[in-house]
């Protein structure tokens, strides 16, 4: 159990309260009621200063006795606090009592006594810099913490251009610049310096980014090559060819899903006629030159029936890659800085029944079995997470066979379909940024368009959320993304379930039990087999699996609860449970 998750079920038990509370007859008193007056439950003050908190306080009459305590000692008998730091940083809980004849409310949170709050600026800068055409735009949106009473500053190779924090940048020269924003505030200043070449049309690189260039599947099957992401593209055509033959009469592929409309244009929907190996190549040609991408795709024979069995450990027993997304709980507890390192921690929690958290959007697990699962129609995997009324943080489910038979994850992966599935977004991408130093937040930016960041919260205090065993400056995730349902303010939110389909999810209805788990106790989702689906929606029509993969589906932040972030204790054969 986890701060966050302690104080969500102490938050919903509050709102089933107040919800409890609007039902009595109308004149009855009720008890109090405290909501602090900030988002986060914890407070900063620097050294030497002073802080007043103010709760704001329902319910509590003339005659309510107020009661502020620091580590267990009463400090205060006031409706409001003020607190004087000393000359030292300092972490200390603070818990607010208010009585009166019909009840009690407390609120407990932290005082955290700072040396400075200097802002601190997160952007995601790929590392070689930004290029744009001439008169093209480039807006910069970045996030700044501590930010609210700081001047900014934007300057072009040392000139000041801009005194706002967005700045969206355009040159009718070609060249390259030097542009970098600074923020300052009376506790120092921060600043982020990075390169923009500005292009004519000519020298755009056109270019498509691929998750893989390597396929290897099943004589009989299909598989989707396609972009995630066109950079460049113009007035771009696109030809295939397979072993040296040009595709003649290439139907156009359609996908409302996708994250990118563009992608969809140049996606090759493959099927073998022969087994062996194959090569694929996609030919891209605008105005200003043309680009070759080569892909090899290795056909094995036809599926029969699993060479391993369909029985053996109901729990999954090996874990072959754990490749988290930043997030508030990586590097926590943990010492990883390679990927085997990452993989062997992720097996020995999962072996342990211990939690396995996939940091923010796009974080994943793969695991294996000792034998194969059979799709026999019904439900065949169970997945424990730690849902409960009010905190889903979904991820969505992928499973692959072992098709070339060589006990590796290298095969093709089919995503489950879920409830939500005609609504998710296909292809996502998000790319996160190494942070600059210590305690700062992740930013990150995806293949729509969009930025943020991975805040970085007092109370999980590890140098970096951004994964140790990453050692290039940036990565980038790919996969399906889910509407968010998360909602809520202040020091109240709610991280709304999804009907079936997803690990670490509240369902009503794939959990197969109405216990409520308020206590965020180990509980399973049931998936099947069955469900899952080919790149473009239809049946994928698996007789067995051998792999299964768990990403975070959502990207969002619950506000200072921070980011969502999927939980995994287990995966296990349900075929071999329900059977016993």
């Amino acid at each position: 159990m986890n701060n966050r998750f302690y104080y969500l079920i102490v938050l919903v038990g509050c709102m089933i309260l107040n919800f409890s509370c609007s039902k009595e007859e109308e004149g009855t008193p009720l008890p109090p009621t405290i909501t602090l007056e900030q988002e986060s439950p914890i407070y900063q003050v620097k050294v030497g200063g002073t802080l007043t908190i103010s709760p704001i306080v329902e319910n509590a009459g003339n005659d309510a006795i107020f009661l502020w305590k620091i580590d267990g000692k009463i400090v205060g008998r006031e409706r409001t606090f003020t607190y004087q730091a000393g000359s030292e940083p300092a972490m200390m809980y603070i818990k607010f009592e208010v009585t009166t004849d019909y009840g009690t409310a407390e609120q407990e949170f932290s005082l955290e006594v700072v040396p400075y709050l200097k802002p601190q600026i997160a952007l995601g800068v790929p590392e070689e810099g930004y290029t744009v055409i001439v008169e093209g735009e480039l807006t910069f949106t970045p996030e700044v913490t501590n930010g609210e009473n700081a001047r900014f500053v934007w300057s072009v190779d040392g000139n000041a251009v801009a005194e706002t924090k967005d700045y969206t940048f355009s040159s009718k020269t070609a060249g390259n610049y030097t542009l970098a924003l600074t923020a300052t505030n009376e506790d120092g200043s921060d600043k982020v310096e990075f390169k923009v070449k500005v292009c004519s049309p000519e020298e755009m690189p056109f270019t498509a980014l691929f998750e893989q260039t390597t396929y290897n599947m099943s004589l009989g099957r299909t598989i989707f090559i396609r972009p995630y992401r066109i950079e460049n593209a113009f007035d771009a055509t696109y030809t295939w060819s397979v072993d040296g033959n040009e595709v003649a009469d290439l139907p156009a592929f359609s996908n409302p899903r996708v994250a990118s409309p563009e992608c969809a244009a140049c996606t090759f929907a493959y099927t073998p006629d022969s087994e062996g190996t194959h090569t694929v190549v996609l030919t891209m040609k605008n105005r200003y030159g043309t680009v070759p991408m080569t892909f090899t795709v290795n056909v094995a024979p036809p599926e029969g029936e699993s060479p391993r069995g369909y029985t053996g450990s109901v729990d999954c027993n090996k874990v072959y890659e754990f490749t988290a997304a930043p997030g508030q709980f990586v590097n926590e507890h943990y010492d990883a800085y390679t990927p085997e390192e990452a993989a062997a921690y992720a097996d020995a929690r999962i072996t342990n029944r211990g939690y396995v958290s996939l940091g923010s959007w796009g974080g994943y697990v793969v695991v294996g079995f000792d034998h194969s699962i059979k799709n026999d129609g019904d439900y065949n995997l169970q997945i424990l997470g730690n849902a409960f009324q009010g905190s889903s943080e979904p991820g969505i489910v992928w499973v692959m066979q072992d098709e070339n038979r060589n006990g590796l994850p290298d095969d093709t992966w089919y995503e489950l379909k879920g409830s939500d599935y005609s609504s998710s977004t296909q292809d996502y991408a998000v790319t996160y940024y190494k942070p600059s130093g210590t305690n700062r937040p992740v930013a990150w930016t995806d293949n729509v368009g969009g930025s943020g960041q991975v805040d970085y919260l007092g109370f999980h205090t590890q140098d970096y959320y951004y994964p140790n065993w990453i050692k290039t400056e940036s990565y980038t995730l790919v996969g399906s993304r889910l509407q968010s349902r998360t909602s809520g303010g202040g020091n109240a939110w709610v991280n709304g379930e999804y009907g079936w389909g997803y690990a670490d999810n509240f369902s009503p209805v794939d959990r197969l039990t109405d216990d409520e788990n308020p206590n965020a106790d180990v509980m399973g989702n049931h998936m099947r087999i069955s469900d899952a689906v080919r790149h473009d929606g239809k049946p994928a029509n698996l007789k067995y699996i051998d792999f299964v993969k768990i990403h975070t589906g959502v990207n969002v932040k619950a506000g200072w609860l921070g980011e969502n972030s999927t939980e995994v204790f287990g995966v296990q054969d349900y075929n071999m449970i329900k059977n016993q």
